[in-house]
């Protein structure tokens, strides 16, 4: 992925609601699943790790990369933003 690729599904980003959280438990089986659910269905997320969580947003987007088979688009804070393509429905397109 492009850094021009990046920067358009960071500005995307920026006005998504906040749909995955990761709590108390970190990133478990559970929030993976929902994580790939809801990639399938938006391709751009926007998640947080609140306060508790054994893991840094940082941590909590690389383990769910690499479980979901998503890009890391952003981490600032306690937030993080992921992107996969839909593999039956793509709607956001790359140049």
């Amino acid at each position: 992925m492009t850094g021009k690729q990046r920067a358009k599904l960071r500005g995307m980003a920026n006005t998504l609601e906040t749909i995955l959280y990761i709590g108390k438990e970190g990133v478990t089986e559970a929030s993976v699943r929902e994580a790939y659910d809801a990639l399938e269905a938006r391709e751009l997320i926007k998640g947080c790790v609140q306060q508790g969580a054994p893991v840094d947003a940082r941590t909590a987007l690389t383990i769910l990369c690499e479980k979901t088979g998503a890009e890391p688009i952003q981490h600032i804070g306690r937030r993080f933003v992921l992107y996969r393509p839909s593999r039956e429905n793509p709607r956001i397109i790359l140049d």
